[in-house]
């Protein structure tokens, strides 16, 4: 059988056994554990450590014989972690979902793993089926890190590609991708509103991805059509706290005075760990109303995506405590408690220790904008 999208496509359950095997022959893997793990036997005795981790991780995996048993493995991670790093844990919205169908939600991006793996969470334990993850090739620049991501059920986005030509193939591809595993595996699919983390706080769908997903389908179908067959969901997720803000205000205020910035080798990884380990207060997920096809442009169907991820986002204290302290006061469609204020701003001041004026100021905004964007949204300012 012809398997078009060996390349990007997740792993299958007869493959997990090899990859498992390949993963405890990387030393770059073993490497990366290790340094998380062994940090002090790692740095004086580096051999001993990669011997270890190997070891301990050979003994788990003969636990894994499906793509299925790494991600109940994943989950109950999931569960232990927002047990010590997250204060309460919401959502809405997935009841009104069917079970028995499939979506591709579009969501607006915060986080690398938590995204993905807090709605999936949420879905699964509502019954339904996890979906397929896409993920973009800039980060998996380390082979390990494409085959973690592939055995839990991710598809990779190859951004990397310069030639217009083949990059056009390769988005045909990818939007037929997208359109098999919903219409024919019968797999949800998560995706990001637009590429890249929303660093700054500014939630804004691109609309060189809604043409991307319409690239395919039946050539006489209407860009409408060709959308709600989709079944798009638009879907907002807020974090209280961010236990990234510094690194992207650092990394946002580098790029505003120099035009630039290097990561690095190791950015990624520190990314994902704090981003999983670190406190993150309170956490709200809410899956929206599913779009139909009364969109006749890619321009017209962003508003409405915009529309949900904005009028869905929760406005935490850190977000309204961070727009009091920019503009001196706080939307008339919130009320801030005194004592919220102080405890929020507190956070904020203590997460701002260190950095620089334009540093400070992007922090502070990146909390700030989500208010912004919901009074733009109702038209208040």
């Amino acid at each position: 059988m012809n398997d078009d999208f060996a390349d990007i496509r997740p792993y299958r359950d007869e493959e997990v056994e090899f990859v498992l095997q390949q993963l405890l022959q990387d030393r770059d893997f073993l490497d990366a554990i290790a340094r998380f793990r062994l940090n002090w036997v790692h740095r004086t005795m580096p051999a001993l450590a990669r011997a270890t981790v190997k070891w301990r991780l050979g003994s788990g995996f003969k636990n894994y014989r499906s793509i299925r048993d790494i991600q109940l493995s994943v989950e109950n991670y999931m569960d232990h972690c927002l047990q010590t790093s997250a204060a309460e844990v919401t959502v809405d919205g997935v009841d009104k979902l069917d079970a028995q169908t499939t979506y591709l939600f579009l969501c607006n991006h915060r986080d690398i793993v938590m995204d993905p793996a807090l709605c999936n969470l949420f879905l699964h334990k509502a019954g339904r089926d996890t979906f397929r993850i896409a993920i973009g090739d800039n980060l998996l620049k380390r082979e390990y890190s494409s085959h973690l991501m592939r055995l839990n059920k991710s598809f990779i986005v190859k951004r990397s590609i310069e030639s217009r030509r083949e990059k056009l193939l390769e988005l045909k591809r990818l939007s037929a991708y997208i359109r098999q595993s919903l219409n024919r595996d019968n797999q949800s699919v998560w995706i990001a509103h637009r590429e890249g983390r929303s660093k700054d706080g500014w939630d804004k769908t691109d609309t060189a991805l809604l043409k991307m997903l319409n690239l395919s389908g039946e050539k006489t179908a209407s860009f409408g059509e060709k959308s709600a067959e989709l079944r798009m969901v638009p879907t907002s997720i807020s974090y209280e706290w961010d236990p990234c803000d510094r690194m992207k205000a650092i990394e946002l205020a580098a790029l505003e005075r120099n035009g630039s910035y290097s990561k690095s080798e190791f950015e990624d990884v520190n990314s994902i760990a704090h981003s999983i380990l670190d406190a993150k207060g309170d956490i709200h997920v809410s899956f929206g109303q599913v779009l139909g096809d009364e969109f006749d442009s890619a321009e017209a169907l962003a508003i409405e995506v915009d529309r949900q991820i904005i009028g869905n986002y929760r406005q935490h204290k850190s977000n309204l405590a961070a727009y009091r302290l920019l503009e001196g006061h706080v939307p008339d469609a919130w009320a801030l408690a005194d004592s919220d204020f102080e405890l929020a701003r507190t956070e904020l001041e203590r997460r701002c220790e260190g950095l620089h004026e334009l540093e400070r100021n992007k922090l502070l905004q990146s909390y700030a904008n989500p208010v912004r964007n919901w009074l733009r949204l109702h038209r208040v300012i």
